[in-house]
């Protein structure tokens, strides 16, 4: 009898995790250790930092506790306990505190720089505690916890406790992946005892109120901030409700008076995103990201500083096209380093605090995703390549100088062939130059050819960078001997804005025409099998696949689509940040005059095209691009008798997270592909 292929899968054995690897396979992504946050001590002299590692067969994981020297040296593990440690923080004392759930919830605990000594502080209820901070006085901590706001079925109805069902009347109960529980995230003030200890009870700084902070699902503790004095802390949060949270993006800074009790808005009339505030270190300004457009999520962050003398605040970035991310001040308080994509990199500049002309500080094939300042003129950051996941590096702020300081995965990495990346340049159908990136198969030979894939980005507005990614790992692809094209099509950040902000309105029209550029210019390399090539990608990517597969012309031989936008009509109505589809669709479906968006680049309308094998992914706690988008898809293939393939996981959201449901969404995109593209030494099955 013929097995059917999903089953088969399951018996595949998760052993070859094992076997040593020569190229990046998906097993290998899972061994690797993964670099997450990362604090320097009060003397400058050590980073303290967590590693990630995943357990496959057990498909869960841990984080411990990491030590490495800014001067360089050796790194020392100082923890290895059951549980996972977070939230790390640096006493004044030397001493370092962080969270664990050890102890079945969790609480904070205190150590030595060298991992002896632990203590635990506290006994904290479990409410979701999360986002603990330190006063830089060592006085006081800020911390975040859940609070219930909201009331279930079972609160209205008591005398029914085995009712299973929800009663809706508002927006926004539901977002990204999770349904609303009727608690918010609140900030909470607590002072600490001679002892280190947290005395007596935290203090909620947002009292009463049905609003999250730092903003859900992805905020973290980079949304809050003590002041030098440690008296005033500022937050960030969208102090609105349901349909009014749902259709804007209008965040704030707040500041809490610790003294006086009370709380000011300090970003009011500022109507787009306002995050991540950082105060100057003599205390007398503020600093955050400030987006300026109401409803745009992927708007120029521009850096707006606060005078709390003159009660005055100025974007000191106003007309640079660069967009800025994790902002720092120098020691003396002159200066503001900040982050910033440019050209398929992320780069470190930075600008005077008064404002002035932007210096670029780091060059090179590289991504700097996030830094801490050690010293005036020192920085360590976390970088990555594509095909190099994240180390720390120390950097000279006058040179520009990168020394390593760590080799995470060093001995898992060992004998790992990777493919070379290249970025080059295509002209569009305007008239633009686009640079796309080509990674080639490890061992590349230009004199055979090579099946090829268009790899379509999401966001719409994420850049393709030298980030190392987890879900979608152009080594890994390469590995599988495939050419993979990568375009920083329309809409992409890093080159000026105009680029990031024309795909607005226009998803199905230039955007979709680069894509048509990048593969038609790289097909006419003679190692490129034209016959041979693929279109994949997610989100807007898989929005894009559905659009070219109703679009071609013949170019490709098989499309992969995961959590993408079939049909915008539908769509519009059931996502869950309503903004998002507001400013990127140009209005609704219903209005009395339709937006192109419905009537030229919804990819329903182009399923009568559609002529080549589809397979379709999607996660069913996508509330972004909810499960129907994929279900509508792979529906309208099979009706037409397109070969068609439906991947489903039903505890997923927009990302494929747990381990052993990536490395099967990494086994079924590779056997679609070797059944429609028949790479050298694969057998169609």
């Amino acid at each position: 009898m013929k097995r059917p292929f999903l089953t088969a899968l399951a018996l595949l054995p998760l052993a070859a995790a094992a076997q040593p690897s020569t190229v990046y396979t998906p097993e290998l992504l899972w061994k690797l250790g993964r670099l997450g946050e990362m604090q320097v001590s009060p003397d400058r002299k050590t980073v303290a930092y967590t590693v990630t590692r995943y357990n496959l067969s057990e498909n869960k994981s841990q984080a411990d506790i990491w030590v490495v020297p800014v001067a360089g040296g050796p790194a020392r593990q100082l923890t290895n306990t059951p549980g996972s440690e977070s939230t790390l923080n640096w006493r004044p004392d030397g001493k370092l505190t962080f969270l664990s759930g050890e102890g079945g919830t969790e609480q904070l605990y205190v150590m030595n720089a060298d991992g002896s000594g632990k203590q635990k502080l506290s006994e904290f209820p479990d409410e979701g505690l999360a986002n603990l901070k330190y006063a830089p006085t060592g006085k006081f901590i800020l911390y975040t916890q859940d609070v219930k706001t909201g009331k279930a079925v079972q609160d209205w109805y008591p005398d029914l406790p085995k009712a299973d069902a929800r009663i809706i009347d508002d927006l926004n109960y539901r977002h990204w992946n999770v349904w609303d529980d009727y608690k918010s995230s609140h900030v909470f003030f607590q002072p600490l005892g001679d002892d280190g200890r947290p005395t007596g009870y935290g203090k909620d700084v947002m009292p009463g109120e049905r609003f999250d902070a730092p903003l859900a699902p992805l905020g973290g503790s980079e949304q809050l901030a003590f002041s030098p004095d440690g008296y005033r802390l500022a937050y960030t949060s969208r102090k609105l409700y349901g349909k009014a949270e749902a259709e804007s993006t209008n965040s704030d800074i707040y500041l809490y008076d610790i003294r006086e009790g009370n709380t000011q808005n300090l970003s009011e009339g500022l109507g787009g995103y306002d995050v991540e505030p950082v105060f100057s270190p003599d205390g007398t300004k503020v600093a955050w990201l400030s987006m300026a457009t109401p409803g745009f999520e992927s708007d120029r962050n521009g850096i707006v500083v606060y005078d709390f003398k003159t009660r005055k605040r100025e974007d000191i970035t106003k007309g640079s096209e660069q967009s800025a991310a994790n902002i720092r001040w120098s020691p003396d308080g002159k200066t503001l380093y900040f982050l910033s994509v440019l050209e398929g990199t992320e780069q470190l500049f930075s600008i005077p605090s008064k404002g002035g002309k932007l210096k670029q500080l780091t060059k090179g094939a590289q991504n700097y995703n996030s830094f801490e300042l050690a010293g005036p003129d020192v920085a360590i950051a976390n970088k990555t390549t594509q095909a190099q996941p994240a180390d720390l590096v120390r950097l000279d702020l006058k040179t520009g100088r990168e020394t390593p300081l760590t080799r995470i995965n060093e001995q898992e990495l060992a004998g790992v062939k990777t493919g070379k990346t290249e970025a080059r340049w295509v002209r569009t159908t305007d008239g633009k130059q686009m640079q796309v990136y080509v990674i080639y198969p490890p061992d590349f030979d230009p004199s055979k050819k090579y099946p090829t894939l268009l790899y379509c980005q999401g966001g719409p507005q994420s850049p393709i960078t030298q980030s190392f990614s987890y879900r979608w790992n152009f080594q890994l692809l390469a590995a599988g001997g495939y050419i993979v094209v990568a375009p920083n099509r329309r809409g992409l950040p890093g080159f000026g804005t105009e680029w990031n902000n024309s795909i607005s309105g226009d998803w199905g029209g230039q955007p979709i025409r680069d894509y048509l550029s990048a593969i038609d210019a790289i097909s006419q390399e003679p190692y490129v099998d034209k016959d041979r090539r693929g279109c994949v990608g997610a989100s807007y990517g898989g929005y894009s696949v559905y659009q070219l597969a109703g679009k071609h012309e013949g170019r490709f031989k098989t499309f992969i689509a995961h959590a993408g936008l079939y049909n915008l009509t539908s769509w519009y109505p059931s996502t869950e940040e309503v903004f998002f589809a507001k400013h990127d669709m140009g209005g609704a479906p219903w209005d009395a005059t339709l937006h192109k968006s419905y009537t030229d680049f919804n990819p329903q309308l182009f399923a009568k095209n559609w002529d080549t094998p589809l397979l379709v992914i999607h996660g069913g706690k996508d509330f972004r691009v909810p499960e129907d988008q994929g279900m509508q898809a792979f529906g309208t293939a099979q009706l037409r008798g397109i070969p068609s393939r439906f991947l489903y996981f039903p505890n997923e959201g927009h990302w494929i997270s747990k381990p052993q449901n990536s490395v099967l969404w990494n086994r079924v995109f590779f056997e679609w592909l070797a059944r429609t593209l028949k790479p050298e030494g694969q057998a169609a099955k």
